[in-house]
């Protein structure tokens, strides 16, 4: 008789940056805490901010606190955390979200499958500011960390997880050589651009060095991420969507145009068409509120592929 499985043993990684998200860092801790699969441990990763390690040293005596031993930024602090987590899987939740009962639970049910690295959750938009704008899209939900209309809605394999929401096992992080540093945001306070893409790109090197690895979507796996009044604005809406495309650039210079854009292209010829028909049939239908989503869906596009131009031309320009 084959014996069953063992189970999965897994850290759950919280990277932190600033004590003005302080609350909502508890809230994310004590989502953790309430996992009907409880984690292995709880890791909270701190990028260069000796007070607020400090304070979480202080606070949290249960958990694993460190400070990210590399480069500045998301990508130093998600390998600092892998490299100390003692689990079979490492499991990365933002710091301003909030995991549901069954996150881990699920996470753990993906990797039941030995050829699965790695497994993505679904991460739907808490608004701070009285709910969605009625002119904001769900098609780009991406420019909240969120999950966005045009990606699987059941359990399917996918290119690249969201990392605000995901799960890798722990070896395989190491092997492939980790989270690039050089792409994503580096944290230098609150004006720096809102890069992004570092998981995409992790993702893509990982298929390309481990082949027949496989990324799954599980929507089991739900977590709500707090979107701030501020990042409800079109003003951020825009920037955002400028910095993907120059985070997408930074991608493509490091994995190449055909793995690199290859999501891209459906969600660019199939997605967004469909989203800007959908706005304009809302607005015939008398939701005038959706002329504004169809019109930023072509902004929205329209200024991705800019910063994807202009982050072509400073590489080509460093090359």
């Amino acid at each position: 008789m084959t014996p069953p499985p063992s189970p999965v043993r897994t850290s759950v990684v919280i990277c932190a940056y600033t004590e003005d998200r302080w609350d909502d860092i508890r809230a994310a801790v004590e989502s953790v805490r309430r996992q009907r699969r409880p984690a292995y441990e709880l890791i909270l990763m701190v990028d260069h901010n000796p007070d607020l390690h400090l304070r979480l040293k202080r606070e949290y005596l249960d958990a694993v606190v460190m400070e990210n031993a590399h480069e500045r930024g998301l990508s130093g602090g998600r390998n600092t955390g892998t490299e100390v987590a003692g689990g079979d899987v490492v499991a990365f939740l933002d710091d301003d979200a909030v995991a549901d009962p069954g996150w881990l639970e699920a996470f753990e049910t993906g990797f039941a499958d030995p050829a699965v690295a790695g497994v993505g959750g679904l991460t739907r938009p808490l608004w701070t500011a009285g709910g969605r704008p009625r002119w904001f899209p769900e098609e780009f939900d991406w420019t909240v960390g969120c999950t966005y209309r045009g990606m699987p809605v059941e359990r399917a394999p996918i290119r690249n997880v969201m990392g605000g929401n995901a799960a890798f096992r722990r070896e395989v992080v190491g092997e492939v050589g980790g989270f690039s540093t050089a792409i994503g945001r580096s944290v230098q306070g609150r004006r720096s651009r809102p890069l992004g893409c570092e998981e995409t790109e992790f993702c893509i090197r990982l298929s390309q060095r481990r082949p027949g690895a496989v990324l799954l979507f599980e929507p089991g796996a739900a977590i709500g991420h707090k979107v701030s009044a501020e990042r409800a604005r079109f003003g951020y809406f825009r920037a955002r969507c400028y910095a993907e495309g120059l985070s997408k650039a930074l991608v493509t210079s490091s994995v190449g145009a055909g793995d690199g854009l290859s999501s891209e292209r459906g969600y660019t010829f199939r997605t967004l068409p469909l989203g800007v028909l959908r706005g304009l049939g809302d607005a015939v239908r008398g939701d005038l509120a959706g002329l504004g989503r169809a019109g930023a869906i072509v902004i929205g596009l329209a200024w991705t592929t800019w910063g994807y131009l202009v982050g072509g031309v400073r590489i080509r320009r460093r090359s």
